[in-house]
């Protein structure tokens, strides 16, 4: 599976990238989010409980973070594992490209899944997972971008 999206957050490009690496931001606004916690500048912890189709399971992930070329590129690259449900990984490389009045976050992720959550179809992970991403996303902005930009 597939992902891509671009994001413009009104925002200078170095305080964006302070926020993707901030571990509160970051626990407020990953969907399911119960735990995460930052063992270091480059690896992460994180539990959610996560619900694809008739599928709810509680996923423990381990994410690395690959700084390429802070703030202007960043790799992550995860596994998680869902007990019965079964187990997920991928990575996805993140650029933030600075334009007038504030940044593109331009993203490109892909992933494996396996166990029952490989048995429930293409589609419906798929719409899973681009509505997953554009809630972390929303939820994102709003957190980091000040109220009175527009």
């Amino acid at each position: 599976m597939n992902l891509s999206d671009e994001i413009f957050i009104p925002l200078p490009r170095d305080q964006v990238y302070a926020a993707l690496n901030d571990a509160d931001i970051l626990r407020d606004c990953i969907p399911g989010c119960e735990e995460l916690i930052k063992h270091s500048d480059t690896e992460l912890e994180t539990k959610l409980v996560l619900k694809i189709g008739p599928v709810k399971a509680k996923f423990s992930f381990d994410i690395l973070l690959s700084p390429d070329a802070p703030p202007e590129r960043f790799t992550l690259s995860g596994e998680g594992n869902g007990g019965t449900a079964g187990f997920a990984k991928g990575s996805a490389t993140v650029e933030l490209k600075e334009v007038d009045g504030g940044t593109n976050l331009v993203y490109e992720a892909s992933a494996d899944i396996g166990g029952k959550l490989a048995q429930l179809g293409g589609r419906l992970i798929q719409g899973t997972a681009k509505l997953l991403s554009g809630k972390f996303f929303k939820a994102f902005a709003a957190r980091v971008v000040p109220e009175n930009v527009d």
